[in-house]
């Protein structure tokens, strides 16, 4: 019989509020920071004066006799010695709430807050007896925040209009220090000696009317807490959170394991790991594990290389790849058995399951595995993160450089990685869910590197011949893939002759350009799911299309050979032999002939088959031949690359 995991109990506001003071419920540290505005910590306080329901919280139990399994730290604003205590429970869902309330309402110092317009100010909550207490009125009329001198100035600071500096202009005012809610007889006190003297009587029984009717509701107020048990795991607990922070940012894997480890012996600070740190004094900044891999390799002045959006989750999938393959060699090694051998995985449960002697271990040669795996794109002639066939397969290709080390430095391993990666490409194989892919990638690909069998995405990467007449746009990873082959097997620019190199790539702003230009074909009356194909598509520089523009094959190949001159007379762009022209169009898989006499139909028909000649060169396989193309192209894009894993290999 399965047990309930939780519990739930109404508690009163003031012991939890006290609990958040005291440091016996804290934060677990992947909470993010307090971020409330002015206006809702005034919304906030106008619903509990009301008796009106907030909302339920949610904590998780620690352990007893440990701290927690997570780092944590204090609600802001409790006091520092709050820190040094044992929680009895971390909450999960209503820090912003809590803190809220904690520092409007139960300490004695000013709130730093936001305003409406993002800025920072500083702030008292006041709440105004007698609107307060007239039965038409909005109560969030009532209630409102002073600056920390606690005046309210208009004429540009020049003159006051309501002055709450001393305790006689609060009484005086009858407006009451919500910061003094939950002790308020100290103030009742003085109001009364203050009204007292004036023989107010009227004053002070105002006072006990809003005491009755408004601060008993603060005082008697409760609300639902949900308590998970400490013995809950930390999926569930990345899950609950996920659910009940609906307007926040997502909690991924990365967030729960920087609180796990900061809570190790000794912890580490992955945050910082892998987002760097400012300077301390004395002391260089700490550049972070992002940093160094979006920089790396990136042409002077681009910020666009193939690792610039390269995830801490996919930093951590390489490691959980190559430390659940350890374990399961070991489990092999130590004689389990092959149905009983622990799985090798890349989830996100294999994340939160990664241990932090593992990361050590582990995390250096990931890095360089990262690096690897942006140089090996470069002599595949990838090098801009927009041009990365799928962001995806980077996790295994770094993970396989990561365990190869020095080994990938020969030719031989160079040109089989390069089979597999254009096997994963042209199949297509890295869209959502590639987990499980990639936990076979780490199984297979080294051992087929050292004579093993052939990996199983070497055997799917077979592209059909018809997917080339689908493919318009960089939705498609093997559109990418098609002319970053195209670079890599020596096309050469129409108008330089120069081959892309990364040098030549970025000065010439290379991207891909129609060769049959678009304006032309309209003219032709050739629909645009014909001519807006990868066929009829090549990678050219920026100035090179300007002069291509929008007339014949023929035209432009007239004024790239003519050459041009100035006004001066003197020669802008030299001219070109035809056959010349020749070379640089066959570099492109392109028929001269057929562009030189505008023969569209021809042309598509003669370089479909130059471009599956090339596929078929990169990954070893014959194309397959369909017997009719699809209608529409598939959206093969690595749009859903954070999607949940469907299955893992055991």
């Amino acid at each position: 019989m399965s047990k309930t995991t939780f519990k739930a109990n109404p508690r009163s506001l003031e012991e939890l509020l006290g609990l958040c003071g005291n440091g016996k419920i804290q934060l677990p540290d992947f909470q993010r920071s307090w971020v409330w505005a002015e206006d809702r910590i005034l919304s906030l306080i106008a619903s509990i004066s009301r008796a009106f329901p907030v909302g339920a919280l949610m904590s998780l139990e620690a352990k007893k006799g440990d701290a927690s399994l997570f780092a944590r730290r204090r609600i802001q604003g409790a006091p520092p010695e709050a820190e040094k205590q044992a929680p009895d429970e971390l909450l999960l869902d209503g820090q912003q709430r809590m803190t809220s309330l904690y520092q409007a309402c139960f300490r004695r110092e000013v709130v730093q807050t936001i305003t409406p317009k993002n800025r920072m100010v500083k702030r008292w909550f006041y709440i105004n007896i007698q609107e307060s207490l007239r039965p038409q009125a909005d109560r969030e009329e009532a209630i409102f925040a002073v600056p920390e001198d606690r005046r309210i100035k208009t004429n540009f600071d020049k003159d006051i209009k309501l002055d709450l500096s001393s305790p006689e202009k609060e009484y005086e005012q009858m407006m009451f220090p919500l910061n003094q809610v939950f002790e308020s007889d100290a103030w009742l006190q003085g109001l009364w000696s203050y009204w007292g003297s004036k023989d107010r009587k009227d004053m002070i029984d105002l006072f006990f009317a809003f005491k009755n009717e408004i601060l008993e509701n603060f005082k008697s107020y409760q609300i639902p807490v949900i308590t998970l048990a400490d013995d809950t795991s930390h999926e569930a607990v990345c899950l609950v959170f996920e659910k009940v922070n609906t307007g926040g940012k997502p909690l991924d894997a990365f967030e729960l394991l920087t609180a796990m480890y900061a809570a190790g012996v000794p912890p580490l600070k992955l945050r910082e790991d892998w987002l760097g740190a400012d300077a301390r004094p004395g002391e260089e900044r700490k550049i972070g594990i992002r940093e160094r891999l979006s920089g790396y390799g990136a042409a002077v002045g681009q910020s666009c290389g193939v690792l610039a959006k390269v995830a801490s989750t996919d930093f951590l999938q390489a490691i959980a790849l190559l430390h659940t393959k350890q374990v399961r060699l070991q489990k092999a090694a130590e004689g389990g058995k092959e149905g009983e051998l622990p799985a090798v995985r890349a989830t996100r449960q294999s994340l939160l399951d990664l241990p932090l002697e593992a990361y050590r271990k582990l995390h250096a040669s990931v890095e360089s595995g990262f690096k690897q795996a942006a140089k090996f794109l470069r002599e595949q002639n990838v090098y801009r993160v927009f041009d990365l066939p799928y962001q995806s397969q980077l996790v295994p290709l770094a993970a396989i450089f990561a365990e190869l080390g020095e080994a990938a430095e020969h030719t031989s391993i160079r040109t089989n990685i390069a089979r597999w990666y254009w096997c994963g490409v042209f199949g297509e194989l890295y869209g959502s869910a590639a987990e499980s892919r990639f936990a076979k990638d780490i199984l297979e690909v080294p051992d087929w590197l050292h004579g093993g069998p052939e990996p199983t995405t070497v055997r799917d990467g077979v592209i059909r011949a018809e997917r080339l007449l689908t493919m318009r746009t960089r939705l498609s990873a093997a559109y990418k893939g098609i002319h970053a082959l195209l670079m890599r097997e020596g096309a050469r620019d129409f108008r330089s002759g120069q081959r892309f190199d990364d040098t030549l790539f970025f000065d010439e702003a290379v991207d891909i350009h129609h060769i049959f230009p678009e304006a032309w074909c309209k003219k032709q009356g050739i629909e645009a799911k014909v001519y807006d194909t990868v066929i009829n598509k090549t990678p050219l520089g920026y100035r090179t299309n300007r002069i291509i523009g929008g007339v014949s094959p023929s035209d432009y190949l007239s004024r790239l050979e003519a050459g041009r001159k100035n006004d001066k007379g003197q020669i802008e762009t030299p001219p070109i032999a035809p056959a010349v022209m020749d070379e640089h169009l066959a570099s492109h898989c392109i028929d001269p002939q057929l562009l030189r006499t505008d023969n569209f139909e021809a042309f598509m028909a003669a370089r479909k088959q130059a471009l599956l000649r090339l596929v078929e060169d990169a990954t070893g396989h014959k194309v397959v031949q369909a017997a009719e193309p699809p209608d529409e192209e598939e959206p093969t894009e690595d749009i859903a690359r954070d999607a949940e894993p469907s299955e893992e290999v055991a």
